[in-house]
């Protein structure tokens, strides 16, 4: 077991940066220098003495952001891996004796656990989850891993919170084991036995498996090339860190919301690694601005060469790192796991962000420290519009899995919303935001700061109203940053909306998911009406960040709009979203209410809607699936 997850990747210590920093791993550097990356490295310079200064600097600056595992922390882990891998050994013996299969014979069929992401790559955070993968032999199939596995889970005193999610793209069970978040998935190979010792990165093991099993081997095959591609592991290890904790706290890391996941984020650092294979960490953390401030995009992020395999199928080429979102709205389809298709929002938040942070170039000149870097930036005051996409159910089990299929659809999302010509950003924020009971806070959503306790329920038992439908009490919350074009505009998003919501339906219904009390619902927001929707602690929260800061540059500041009088367009039908019209000027705006009903609009009289404006304001926000914006 210890060669799947050795405890030295992992340990950290507080101990400096010395001037021989840099010659770690020197054999290996000297061996690997002439095939790393596509290029010639851009310097070959050894660190200075104010370099390992400034790391020793970076390296302290983590430490309060809970970025290093304590030893009895890194333990537990081990502990948790090691008991996870001898169900999988008990449940693989146990499914080879229902299968007829000798007992001699099935005690040593083996069967493994390993692990990639973050972890194996030695950069997880305190109270990070554990991605892993269970490796069995030809005669366990998926089915077996989803049903008898799922069950002898469901026996365990140590798991919480197990759900599988069988459909998805790459098939995952999910589950709290004594205190970890674990993503386990499975691929089977077409192997008699799997031995202890085992390298996943052969190519032949590919041969005649799957693509959802090829999908689930991609991870440990990508993870532990990327480790065999930089020129020194510790450096690269200690700049991941950084970057990742960068990119979190600027709202840009997630790869189900269509950003960088963890991975994408380790393919950048690794190249700029091999760019400057000499250089100590707080040099590339530099660099790393530096270099992809000017990149090309969407010139894809090269490692190294791909390796000729053809076995029938798309593998893993890691030459290619990010394609442009022409890609995705062609509607092409990748099973490469290092081909990431993001939108245009973040193509273009992404280069922005990086372009105008001059941070790195004040840090090495000693004008301010590291913590500058880590600022985040806040979301709720960058944006003018926003759409809330309000997630809620009947109990806390169905909310935990309504959550999760919702979020794995926003990238869609994201995407049509970007295809409309009057919107030219669409920005999420990837925290999900629980809300306090609804019955607490009379059926209104409420967020709460992450992290935070969530008042207990008074009464926590599904309630029904007169018609005897379920009441939802648990809800969640994602916030979406609209950008408009610099002109008065209607913008249409019934269509766009209601596609997605369906869609979401379609899925829940098609995997037996969807239960009675779920429900989705999409509404517009302007910052000012923000209060509705945020606790006071969260709200205090944002100002203090904002307050203690410069506060950052808008992604596209408005120019001055003269000022014009436009009419908002609101919905009342129940099952459609409302029309949006948008003016920049949106104090000046009257209301108007439509009526749609086959096509046609019936309009209120002007006095009639200026009474309902008033009461409107005056009232929490509506509770109607409904999206009006001015």
């Amino acid at each position: 077991m210890s060669k799947m997850w050795p405890q030295s990747q992992y340990s950290h210590t507080n101990t400096p940066y010395q001037s021989n920093a840099a010659k770690t791993n020197e054999h290996q550097n000297q061996q690997n220098l002439k095939t790393l990356g596509m290029t010639s490295a851009i310097s070959m310079a050894g660190p200075k003495p104010i370099d390992i200064e400034k790391t020793n600097d970076l390296k302290e600056s983590l430490v309060p952001f809970g970025v290093f595992e304590s030893e009895a922390e890194m333990h537990h882990r081990m502990e948790v891996l090691g008991s996870l891998h001898r169900l999988v050994r008990q449940w693989i013996r146990d499914e080879s004796l229902r299968k007829n299969m000798p007992p001699s014979v099935a005690d040593t069929v083996g069967g493994n656990i390993y692990t990639f992401g973050s972890y194996r790559l030695g950069v997880h955070h305190r109270g990070a989850d554990i991605d892993a993968l269970c490796v069995a032999p030809r005669h366990i199939d998926r089915t077996d891993y989803f049903q008898s596995f799922y069950e002898l889970l469901k026996t365990q005193p140590q798991v919480k919170d197990l759900r599988a999610v069988e459909d998805a793209f790459v098939p995952v069970i999910k589950m709290n084991f004594d205190g970890i978040e674990i993503d386990l998935l499975f691929a089977r190979l077409a192997l008699k036995e799997i031995p202890d010792s085992f390298d996943l990165r052969d190519d032949m093991l590919l041969k005649n498996l799957d693509q959802k099993c090829v999908r689930s081997l991609n991870g440990c095959r990508v993870t532990d090339e990327i480790l065999r591609l930089v020129p020194n592991i510790n450096n690269f290890r200690l700049t991941l860190r950084a970057i990742k904790l960068w990119a979190k706290r600027h709202g840009i890391y997630s790869n189900t919301l269509g950003y960088l996941g963890g991975v994408s984020w380790a393919m950048l650092v690794a190249r700029t690694c091999q760019l400057y294979p000499n250089a100590l960490p707080a040099t590339l953390v530099h660099k790393f601005f530096l270099v992809f401030s000017q990149w090309k995009w969407p010139q894809p992020v090269l490692l190294k060469q791909p390796d000729a395999v053809n076995l029938g199928f798309p593998v893993w080429d890691p030459r290619r790192l990010i394609e442009h979102s022409i890609s995705l709205k062609a509607g092409k389809a990748s099973a490469d796991p290092l081909v990431l298709q993001i939108s245009m929002s973040v193509v273009d938040y992404l280069g922005i962000t990086i372009t105008r942070l001059a941070i790195t170039d004040e840090i090495m000149l000693s004008k301010c420290g590291w913590e500058r870097l880590f600022e985040a930036p806040n979301f709720f005051s960058r944006y003018k519009h926003f759409i809330v996409l309000l997630a809620s159910s009947a109990s806390p089990v169905d909310q935990l899995q309504w959550c999760g299929l919702i979020e794995s659809r926003i990238r869609h999302l994201i995407t049509t919303l970007e295809r409309n010509q009057h919107i030219t950003i669409a920005h999420v924020n990837p925290e999900c935001y629980n809300s306090v009971p609804l019955n607490t806070n009379n059926g209104q959503p409420l967020a709460m700061p992450p992290g935070a306790p969530i008042p207990t329920d008074p009464a926590p038992d599904v309630k029904k109203n007169d018609l005897g439908e379920v009441i939802a009490n648990h809800c969640s919350m994602w916030f979406i940053g609209l950008v408009f074009e610099k002109t008065n505009v209607n913008v249409d998003l019934t269509y766009d909306i209601s596609s997605f919501t369906k869609a979401v339906h379609y899925q829940a219904e098609n995997t037996n998911m969807l239960r009675d009390g779920m429900s989705i619902e999409a509404r517009h927001v302007r910052r000012k009406q923000l209060h509705q929707y945020l606790s006071p602690s969260l709200l205090k929260r944002e100002r203090t960040i904002s307050g203690a800061k410069r506060r950052p540059p808008e992604l596209a500041p408005p120019a001055a709009a003269p000022h014009k009088r436009t009419r908002r367009l609101s919905e009342s039908s129940t099952e459609e979203v409302s029309l949006l019209s948008y003016n920049e000027d949106s104090n000046s705006s009257n209301m108007y209410e439509v009526n749609i009903q086959n096509g046609t609009a019936q309009a209120q009289t002007a006095e009639q809607e200026q009474r309902k404006t008033d009461k409107q304001m005056s009232e929490p926000a509506s509770t109607s699936n409904s999206i009006v914006c001015t």
